[in-house]
């Protein structure tokens, strides 16, 4: 049941608890119930906008693969990037970069000037390696409601 509650919520986070107690077919207080109980469990973060940057005119999105001087040092790394506004994503992965950035900016220029006047002059990236999206094809979350196999 808590699958097919947070499907609907995936798709419209701002559906009614009662349009989705009627297509579950239980009442509106079980809905607010078993939603609450997924905010503690930590399953569900409130619900959210979503703002399309280009839209904003964040026209260019980019991931930057980051080269770290020292792995030690990715903490320290990790604060500084945080503090780079045009950086929407940051993941420590495996492979060949310590760090994987997604990063929005509204033209070439301002791309060039994070990349050249911001990140790589953050102490310890030794190297950074940039990829420009030319277009996004697949935008979605997790399928709720597909069953463990």
């Amino acid at each position: 049941m808590d699958r097919k509650i947070l499907s609907y919520l995936v798709k419209n986070a701002r559906v009614p608890f009662l349009e989705i107690a009627r297509e579950c077919g239980i009442s509106g207080a079980a809905i607010h119930q078993r939603v609450k109980k997924m905010e503690d469990a930590g399953i569900i973060e409130g619900s959210r906008f979503i703002v399309k940057p280009r839209a904003l005119g964040f026209k260019i999105c980019a991931f930057i693969g980051v080269i770290l001087d020292n792995a030690s040092q990715y903490k320290k790394v990790v604060k500084e990037i945080e503090k780079i506004p045009e950086v929407i994503e940051c993941h420590f992965i495996t492979g060949h970069y310590s760090f994987f950035l997604k990063i929005r900016c509204n033209s070439h220029q301002h791309l060039m000037d994070i990349l050249i006047n911001t990140l790589q002059n953050i102490p310890g990236i030794a190297k950074t390696e940039s990829f420009i999206s030319l277009d996004q094809l697949i935008e979605k979350q997790v399928d709720i409601c597909t069953e463990e196999q």
